[in-house]
């Protein structure tokens, strides 16, 4: 007798195209489920997701078989512990509520203007490769303040390294051009903190050289001068510098991207989907601005940008009725929990109005909770907002259908629409 029968006939090529379907059968037979196909557990029943995040002493991601660190090598993402909290803390600053608005918001809605403004004329456009992913790199390449690297030659590295680690991920070898897109953006993360300590040492020196001319207020006017140059003159790359080797620093800036990226690019693509099929729901946004805030933690809740985050037990223990080994995957689905009906009555329902959509766990929990879900969140409202506000005929191109898709990263590989 097969114990966990649901688990033993499901296959990536399933969870890859539509695992919705199955997903729910498993939650609702095998909450804890052996897949054979994954050699790893599969959970995905809401409660049982947050005790596996909120527990990283029990299901840690330090091993060395996590995927993404093959690839960018130890990060924020791959430790746990005091080790973690080592690499988190000096990238948190700038992706907290305020500073987030503060920083990033002017920003966010020049470059949409400036993208939907060289889209407009046109008609038509996939509008996930011409505008959600470059929105995204222009984002993440300005909070990461990269020198020398354009939007398309960023993208270019984050769309190689999510091939390698999803490579890894379906058991598969890496393709060899995602390391070598990571060892291009170490270069460009060496390069970008070797200049921002230059100029912070001239701007050093230059503040020393005015205190000094400063009779009776050397130590005020030196002080005044390096804290009103250090914002403008320090990167968050060069901060992370001073208590980060060179190659941490890297392996975090590639978290951050691509993270970054994926996250926003999936939040914006999936969320633009979800209201063009469903045009009741998407009359309400329009009638109500204050709804789009639903519509995308809705949007999240149906379909996260990331479907699973991945564990490893660090000792035998019990998770639901499964009896887990120390040494086994175990793989949290948000994708599954994020359609829990314990928690989520009508869980497939598209509902702007939902009133515990944010719930939804698809910027993870527990320790390992998305550092820039703050920022996510902005630039998808920001880009949402212009969108329907400067094409309100937008709507799918019906020659063109798409879907979302992919085992650990979810979205349409193109999103086709028209407006005028």
């Amino acid at each position: 007798m097969i114990a966990f029968p649901l688990g033993a006939t499901t296959t990536p090529a399933e969870l890859a195209r539509d695992p919705h379907p199955r997903l729910a059968e498993l939650r609702a037979h095998e909450p804890v489920s052996w897949l054979p196909a994954l050699n790893g557990w599969l959970v995905t029943r809401r409660d049982l997701a947050l005790d596996v995040m909120r527990d990283a002493e029990t299901f840690t991601v330090d091993d060395p078989r996590f995927t993404t660190a093959q690839v960018v090598g130890p990060s924020m993402l791959s430790l746990d512990g005091a080790e973690h909290t080592r690499h988190r803390e000096p990238f948190a600053a700038p992706f907290r509520p305020r500073e987030v608005r503060e920083g990033f918001a002017e920003f966010i809605e020049e470059e949409t203007d400036r993208l939907l403004t060289a889209l407009e004329p046109h008609g038509a456009a996939d509008l996930r490769r011409d505008f959600a992913g470059p929105l995204a790199v222009a984002v993440v390449t300005k909070a990461l303040g990269l020198v020398d690297a354009d939007t398309g030659t960023v993208l270019s590295w984050y769309d190689a390294i999510v091939r390698a680690v999803s490579d890894l991920t379906a058991g598969h070898a890496a393709d060899p051009a995602g390391p070598e897109a990571y060892a291009r953006l170490r270069a460009a993360v060496e390069t970008t903190v070797a200049k921002g300590a230059t100029v912070a040492e001239g701007t050093a020196a230059e503040a020393e050289g005015t205190a000094a001319e400063a009779e009776g207020i050397e130590a005020e006017a030196e002080g005044s001068a390096v804290a009103e140059a250090e914002p403008s003159t320090t990167s968050l790359l060069t901060a992370a510098a001073d208590r980060l080797s060179l190659p941490e620093v890297a392996s975090n800036a590639a978290v951050l991207m691509f993270g970054g990226i994926e996250t926003t690019e999936a939040m914006i693509t999936n969320a633009l989907l979800h209201l063009l099929r469903h045009p009741d729901q998407l009359a309400l946004v329009r009638a109500d601005s204050a709804l789009l805030d639903g519509a995308i933690e809705e949007s999240l809740r149906l379909e996260p940008g990331a479907a699973v985050v991945d564990r490893y037990a660090t000792r035998d223990t019990t998770l639901g009725r499964a009896a887990i080994r120390k040494g086994d995957l175990v793989t949290v689905s948000l994708a599954g929990a994020n359609r829990d009906p314990a928690v989520f009555p009508d869980p497939d329902r598209f509902d702007v109005r939902r009133d515990n959509s944010r719930l939804q766990l698809a910027f993870a929990h527990g320790p390992h909770y998305c550092l820039a879900a703050h920022l996510a969140r902005l630039e998808t409202k920001i880009a949402l907002r212009h969108l329907l506000d400067r094409l309100p005929a937008l709507r799918l191109d019906p020659d063109r259908p798409t879907a979302p898709q992919g085992l650990v990263f979810r979205k349409p590989p193109a999103l086709h629409v028209r407006w005028g």
